[in-house]
């Protein structure tokens, strides 16, 4: 019988955290496009949404999305060395990295946002597209690689 070893499950960390991750950027986005709603609403409906003070809940769940897929990044590196001794040169890793710098750059355009810059508000949501469709494609081939883990 074989036994589980620590690093063994430490591997797991990562992909669970990151499919956590997936399922909260989605209701992040559906805030997102309860703000979009908010701005583009007629004065009655706005007046709803604006209760759901859909702004301050978006500011508080992307900074949680930069904070987990940072530090969900950095984690996804080091299991994989700490497991495999090496860093392979994938197109998942590369992927990963390039989502790091499109939350980055989303963020950064933030105080543009607030200062009414409709262009940085424009190329905020288009990263963020971006960003979901890329995460997905992550999950998908993330889970191929769980089942070579578990094979």
């Amino acid at each position: 019988m074989q036994f589980i070893t620590l690093s063994f499950l430490s591997q797991f960390i990562h992909p669970l955290l990151m499919f956590g991750l997936y399922a909260y950027l989605i209701y992040t986005a559906y805030l997102g496009f309860q703000v979009r709603r908010t701005h583009n609403a007629e004065s009655d409906a706005r007046k709803v949404l604006v209760k759901g003070k859909y702004p301050n809940r978006l500011f508080q769940s992307g900074a949680i999305v930069l904070a987990v897929m940072t530090v969900g990044m950095f984690g996804g590196v080091v299991s994989t060395y700490l497991g495999a001794g090496e860093i392979l040169a994938i197109p998942y890793l590369f992927v990963g990295l390039g989502m790091t710098a499109l939350i980055a750059v989303s963020t950064a355009l933030i105080p543009l946002m607030q200062q009414g810059q409709i262009w940085a508000r424009n190329i905020h949501i288009s990263l963020n597209v971006t960003l979901l469709f890329l995460f997905s494609w992550q999950v998908l081939t993330g889970l191929q690689i769980v089942q070579e883990l578990l094979s």
